[in-house]
C-alpha cells in the first residue's frame, strides 16, 4: 500500500504544528491534554513517515546518479538496497496510518472471575492473574487489585485490578473471553485430566470527565465484609455494594479497611463499566467491525486453552498453538500471543481498507 507524497507532507506539517504547540507553554487544562494524547497518536506515524519520504528520496538521487558511469557500480549496489528496504517501510507506515481504537492508550480495568470446575476453576483464575501480573512488570506498567474474593483453596473467585502503564488496553483488550484449563488437579487421585475455565474482561478506563454519573442514579448499600480476604474487616459495615439504577449494574468491593476507600473503588470499576457501555453503543457499526478482525471480545466466547500435559496453549481464533506453557504463564512469554494477536488484527484491518 503506497501513501501519496502529498499525504507524507501532510502528516510532517500535523506532526511540526503539534510540536510548536506543545512547546509554546501557552496550553492548560483540557487542551493541554488533547494536544498531548494527539501528539503521543501521531508521533509514530510521523517518524516512520519520515523514513519513507527520506528513503524515497535517496532512491530518486541514485536513480539520476546512474548516468555518470564513474558513480554507475556504486548508485546500483546502493539502489537495490534501498528498493529492497522500501516495501517494507511503507508497510510499517500503512500500519501506522490504520485507524486506532479511541482507548488504545488508556489504562484498564483487568477483572477475572472462576467459571466452570470449582476450586480447580478458582486455582486458574489465580494463575491467570499472577500471568498478568508478571507481564505488566516487564511492559512496565503498575497493578494495583481493586477488589477480590480469594477462595478457601488459594486463587481467586473473582478479582478486578487495575493496570496502568502505556498502551495497556491497546495490548490486553484481545484477552477478554473465556480461558480454558486442562490439567490433572491436586487432589485428584486417579490422575485424571479435568477441564476447568475462568473468564477474562478487560475494560478501558475512562477519566471522571468522560463518564459523568449522577449520584441520584446511585443506590449504595453498606455491610459487613466476609470470606476469605475480608477478616480484617468484618467487624463493621465497611464493604459497599453499589447500583446504578439506570442500568442495573451492580459493583460490590470489601478489600479496604475503610468504607470511604471501598466506595472510591467501587465507583473506579462502575465508570470503568458505564465507559465500555457507552463506546460499544456509541460506535455501533464501527466496533463490531473492529471486534469481528480477530474476536467478538465476547466473554462467553472461549479464547484459549492451556494444556498443562502436553505443555502447549492454543489461541483458537487465530489459531496459534506455542508448546511454551510454563514461560507464558511466567508472564514474559504471553507477549508472543499478545504480539500474534495484535499482527493479526492489523493484517485484517489493512486487508479490508485495500480491499
Amino acid at each position: 500500500m503506497q501513501i501519496p507524497p502529498e499525504r507524507l507532507d501532510q502528516i510532517a506539517h500535523r506532526f511540526a504544528e503539534l510540536e510548536a504547540r506543545m512547546a509554546s507553554g501557552t496550553l492548560e487544562g483540557d487542551a493541554f491534554v488533547q494536544a498531548s494524547r494527539d501528539y503521543a497518536e501521531l508521533e509514530p506515524v510521523a517518524k516512520v513517515a519520515a523514513r519513507v519520504k527520506a528513503a524515497r528520496e535517496e532512491i530518486a538521487g541514485l536513480e539520476a546518479m546512474l548516468a555518470d558511469p564513474e558513480m554507475r557500480a556504486m548508485a546500483e549496489e546502493e539502489l537495490a538496497a534501498q528498493r529492497r528496504q522500501l516495501p517494507e517501510l511503507e508497510h510499517r507506515l500503512a500500519i501506522a496510518m490504520l485507524p486506532r481504537d479511541s482507548a488504545d492508550n488508556r489504562p484498564a480495568m483487568l477483572e477475572i472471575r472462576a467459571g466452570t470446575g470449582g476450586d480447580e476453576a478458582a486455582l486458574f483464575a489465580g494463575d491467570l492473574y499472577r500471568m498478568y501480573e508478571r507481564y505488566a512488570g516487564e511492559q512496565g506498567w503498575k497493578v494495583e487489585p481493586v477488589s477480590m474474593n480469594a477462595s478457601e483453596v488459594g486463587g481467586f473467585k473473582e478479582i478486578v485490578a487495575n493496570v496502568a502503564g502505556q498502551g495497556v488496553f491497546a495490548k490486553l483488550k484481545f484477552e477478554s473471553g473465556v480461558h480454558r484449563v486442562q490439567r490433572v488437579p491436586e487432589t485428584e487421585s486417579g490422575g485424571r485430566i479435568h477441564t476447568s475455565a475462568a473468564t477474562v474482561a478487560v475494560l478501558p478506563e475512562p477519566d471522571e470527565v468522560d463518564v459523568q454519573i449522577d449520584q441520584n442514579d446511585l443506590k449504595i448499600d453498606t455491610y459487613r465484609a466476609s470470606g476469605a480476604g475480608g477478616q480484617h474487616v468484618n467487624t463493621t459495615d465497611s464493604a459497599i455494594r453499589i447500583t446504578h439504577l439506570p442500568t442495573g449494574t451492580v459493583v460490590t468491593c470489601q478489600d479496604a479497611r475503610s468504607q470511604h476507600k471501598n466506595k472510591e473503588k467501587a465507583m473506579q470499576v462502575l465508570r470503568a463499566r458505564l465507559y465500555e457501555a457507552q463506546r460499544e453503543a456509541s460506535e455501533g457499526a464501527e466496533a463490531e467491525a473492529r471486534r469481528a478482525m480477530v474476536g467478538s471480545g465476547d466473554r462467553s466466547e472461549r479464547i484459549r486453552t492451556y494444556n498443562f500435559p502436553q505443555g502447549r496453549v492454543t489461541d483458537h481464533r487465530i489459531g496459534l498453538t506455542l508448546h511454551k506453557l510454563p514461560d507464558i504463564l511466567a508472564g514474559p512469554g504471553l507477549g508472543e500471543l499478545v504480539d500474534a494477536l495484535i499482527a493479526e488484527d492489523e493484517a485484517k484491518r489493512l486487508a479490508a481498507m485495500e480491499g
